[in-house]
């Protein structure tokens, strides 16, 4: 590792193993940030964003998130541009299943012909010839659930897919797809905060799949003199403070905390040398929300 100085290693996270062959360090990077807004366009500042996935990849981060919704394309392209050809042991996982209208704009399109067009895109815009974790973004309610999964099976059957995953799911979504092909991952939304899908994070860990929280942190109305005073104790931001109790929370979580900041991705891997105190898990634990929407 060239740069890292005295700033945290991504490793000091542990590891964890998606599909026996695939072993990658449990804090990574989630890449919907790098766009516009609205997850809509470029950047603002499209160098920075080149920064902030070489810094990610300098602080042993090896597990990158995007989807071909982010920008739409413009993550992928951003990806490839910062770090194509990939470093030995980086893995990238992409998504299909979203249409994107306008900034803001999400519409469900999990058709096979959308999901074959999606993924042909994400191997060009990635330079990749195989995408070692592909999600389907979220099920669609106008289409099977087993034409989408079957359509994306042919894929890894042809070699443009290495593993496959899913995203936005509950239980039954989870259990149909392993009727049809292992599944390596699941990424829902999740945080010491909302924990709509605890049943779903351990339904994943005792069927070793890995669990991928995105929203990892929410603001809890009235509480968050809790995560304040935890942060202040181990000088850490609060960002910090939830993703050391996701860590925690389960050995099958994989992080992929987003920003558009070479310092909050600074500070980001620093969560993984954060040690909490069994009181400051369970204090933490005990803050929830209502369920929001999915993204």
């Amino acid at each position: 590792m060239s740069q890292q100085t005295s700033l945290t290693s991504a490793r000091s996270a542990g590891t964890i193993t998606l599909g026996g062959d695939l072993t990658v360090n449990r804090l990574g990077y989630g890449a919907m940030r790098i766009t516009g807004e609205g997850i809509w366009g470029p950047p603002k500042d499209r160098a920075e964003a080149v920064a902030v996935l070489r810094r990610a990849i300098e602080l042993d981060v090896n597990f990158i998130d995007t989807a071909d919704s982010y920008g739409p394309d413009v993550s992928e392209e951003i990806i490839a541009e910062a770090l194509a050809p990939y470093p030995a042991g980086v893995v990238i996982a992409t998504k299909g299943g979203w249409g994107r209208p306008g900034p803001g704009e999400w519409t469900h399109n999990a058709s096979p012909e959308h999901l074959r067009q999606a993924v042909e895109g994400s191997l060009r815009r990635l330079r990749l010839e195989r995408i070692d974790v592909y999600q389907l973004h979220i099920p669609d309610p106008a289409v099977s659930f087993e034409a989408s999964m079957e359509t994306l099976i042919t894929l890894q059957e042809q070699g443009k897919i290495r593993h496959l995953a899913l995203s936005n799911v509950t239980r039954e979504h989870v259990e149909r797809a392993l009727k049809l092909t292992p599944i390596v991952s699941v990424q829902n939304r999740y945080s010491f905060a909302d924990r709509e899908w605890d049943y779903l994070l351990d339904y994943c860990r005792q069927n070793g799949i890995a669990f991928i929280p995105w929203a990892p942190i929410r603001a809890v109305p009235g509480k968050q003199n809790v995560i304040a005073e935890i942060s202040r104790a181990h000088g850490v931001s609060h960002m910090s403070i939830a993703l050391a109790w996701l860590l925690r929370r389960s050995p099958n979580t994989l992080l992929i905390p987003g920003t558009s900041s070479v310092r909050h991705v600074e500070e980001n891997v620093g969560a993984a040398s954060v040690k909490l105190t069994e009181d400051e898990f369970e204090r933490l634990s005990a803050v929830s929300l209502p369920p929001a929407s999915l993204r």
